[in-house]
């Protein structure tokens, strides 16, 4: 009898241990660090003429608390930046933050400087790609570009956003500017640089496509 019942009470103790280590399994992720939603992207995200907090990566942040999900929201925009700009960037940034997520927001800077857009393609591309090797997943926000640079110059941009998500499987939001671009009271005087009150139309035309890579409907 004394054998027969030995493992019977190490199975009892091992079912009595189960909620301790569910708890102690708990502290532990709770203990991790949050993941990295890392935005690498030109002066419409770095919030040029705009206050701190008014940016529409700042909005995500407080929406990403205020829904309880634990990305950590890094803003390594810079004014200026084109797409190799951000591409001799982002590995450093991929190697010093370990995102999760990276919002891509570039080649607004390579068509208002008349750049081609089969350089700026393939700066997109690899930066994808670097993202990808690195175990991120990849967001792509596409810029228009102003309608007075001719019909083609547009139509090529366009389609280069569309063909490295296509190519690398990652989801696109086709215009930033969706639904405001033609609406000057809502840009800076500049005409490019959308107002704190155009913000959250920024936000709302990302969230929809960066949402399921969070895990959120």
């Amino acid at each position: 009898m004394p054998r027969s019942a030995t493992p019977r009470r190490r199975i009892l103790r091992a079912l009595a241990a189960l909620p301790w280590l569910g708890s102690a399994l708990a502290a532990r992720a709770q203990a991790s660090p949050p993941p990295v939603l890392l935005v690498v992207g030109d002066s419409i995200s770095a919030g040029y003429g705009l206050a701190r907090g008014e940016v529409w990566v700042d909005l995500l942040a407080r929406k990403l608390a205020d829904q309880g999900d634990r990305h950590r929201v890094v803003n390594a925009s810079i004014t200026g930046d084109t797409t190799a700009g951000g591409r001799a960037r982002l590995p450093a940034l991929l190697v010093q933050h370990k995102p999760a997520i990276v919002i891509i927001e570039l080649g607004g800077n390579d068509a208002l400087r008349g750049g081609k857009a089969s350089a700026a393609r393939e700066n997109l591309d690899a930066m994808v790609v670097a993202a990808q090797r690195a175990g991120a997943k990849v967001l792509i926000v596409g810029m228009d570009v102003p309608p007075n640079y001719g019909a083609a110059y547009v139509r090529e941009f366009r389609e280069m956003y569309r063909s490295v998500a296509s190519a690398r499987k990652v989801p696109l939001v086709p215009a930033f500017f969706a639904g405001f671009g033609d609406d000057l009271t809502l840009f800076q005087p500049d005409r490019i640089h959308p107002t704190a009150q155009a913000q959250p139309r920024l936000l709302a035309n990302v969230w929809p496509t960066l949402a399921p890579l969070l895990g959120t409907r």
